[in-house]
């Protein structure tokens, strides 16, 4: 899953913050674009993924099918693509440049996460949209609801991923960990289901999400919400914690 994006976007210019972020994610956007490699894993893996998911359909439900979906789109397509990205921008000096512009930190990384973000929820339509056509979700509010926060756990997982990776190669290995853990908590979720070590499960990341998309697109009780909202969320929170801590402007030696 290594990918090469030595291209450094323009320097924002003096104007509006917003202005000058948009700017930042249309050229990383365009970047992607021409890039095979990046667009490779950014885009044509993870949709590979989704629709061989939709054609095995080995779920016991829709929902079910429609959480490894998220869980493995959004970990290829954002978790692992945003690690790559920023520790290649690192690696050029690009992060180091971008700084001295007049974005702020916040902003300089929404701009590099935003086209990441964009194309990967793009895909989640696509891909869930077709799985709606056959059995559409219960509560789509929800469903939304879910799909965020999935793109929350990882982007915060890439940030902190990113302060430990020393290259775009190394990428590769600083990601498996954490995508192969949630991937694999998604599996277990699909071979067993929520009833089996239940607390385990929605405290593991990416097991709370399962079982909320599961309730959004199957229904169930709303009940559980608040035991199933708490553990997503939080995973998400602690990976933008660990960014804040790990992460790096400059080439880590």
């Amino acid at each position: 899953m290594t990918t090469s994006t030595a291209t450094a976007p323009p320097r924002p210019t003096t104007g509006r913050p917003v202005n000058a972020v948009l700017a930042i994610g249309v050229a990383e956007l365009r970047m992607m674009v021409r890039n095979r490699t990046v667009a490779a894993c950014a885009v044509l893996v993870p949709l590979a993924f989704g629709a061989l998911l939709l054609v095995l359909d080995g779920a016991d439900s829709a929902g079910v099918l429609a959480g490894v979906q998220i869980l493995g789109m959004v970990g290829m397509g954002v978790y692992v693509t945003v690690t790559t990205t920023l520790a290649a921008r690192r690696q050029t000096l690009c992060l180091k440049r971008l700084r001295g512009g007049s974005v702020s930190d916040r902003g300089l990384l929404a701009g590099l996460v935003l086209p990441v973000v964009a194309v990967s929820v793009a895909q989640l339509v696509v891909v869930l949209g077709v799985l709606g056509v056959q059995s559409p979700p219960v509560h789509a509010g929800l469903l939304v609801v879910a799909v965020l926060i999935a793109e929350a756990m990882f982007v915060g997982a890439a940030l902190a991923t990113a302060g430990v990776t020393t290259s775009p190669e190394h990428a590769q290995y600083t990601t498996m960990p954490f995508f192969l853990l949630t991937l694999g908590v998604g599996f277990w979720f699909q071979l067993t289901g929520a009833d089996d070590l239940v607390a385990v499960k929605r405290l593991l990341p990416g097991g709370g999400l399962m079982e909320l998309v599961t309730l959004a697109w199957d229904g169930g009780d709303l009940g559980l919400l608040p035991w199933l909202l708490l553990p997503s969320v939080g995973w998400a929170v602690v990976g933008g914690v660990a960014a804040t801590r790990s992460f790096r402007w400059e080439p880590r030696r």
